[in-house]
């Protein structure tokens, strides 16, 4: 077994310390934030393998090369609707979602 350094801390430490504990309205906006992140990752990295600028992507989708710049960098709230409609006509994907609670 190895021995942990006491100076050191893991990630959720990191987190809790901070913005709080899991529930607390600071810690779940962090959430919040960091899986609308994740979002905008993932549709850039898509867009990318598929050799599409975010123009093109847009006009495949019906939207605007702003709309997709904002959402992939994390400076928009993105409809539900319209992410179906990005993966579906723009990366030819199928959307699915998990619920945790």
């Amino acid at each position: 077994m190895k021995k942990r350094n006491k100076n050191m801390t893991s990630f959720a430490e990191h987190l809790d310390s901070q913005y709080g504990k899991r529930g607390t309205k600071t810690r779940e906006r962090y959430e919040e934030e960091f899986e609308a992140f994740k979002l905008g990752v993932m549709l850039q990295e898509l867009r990318k393998e598929q050799g599409l600028t975010q123009e093109q992507l847009a006009e495949k989708c019906g939207t605007t090369k702003t709309y997709i710049s904002r959402i992939e960098n994390n400076a928009s709230d993105i409809r539900l609707s319209t992410l179906m409609r990005i993966i579906r006509e723009g990366l030819g994907g199928h959307l699915t979602l998990n619920v945790n609670v």
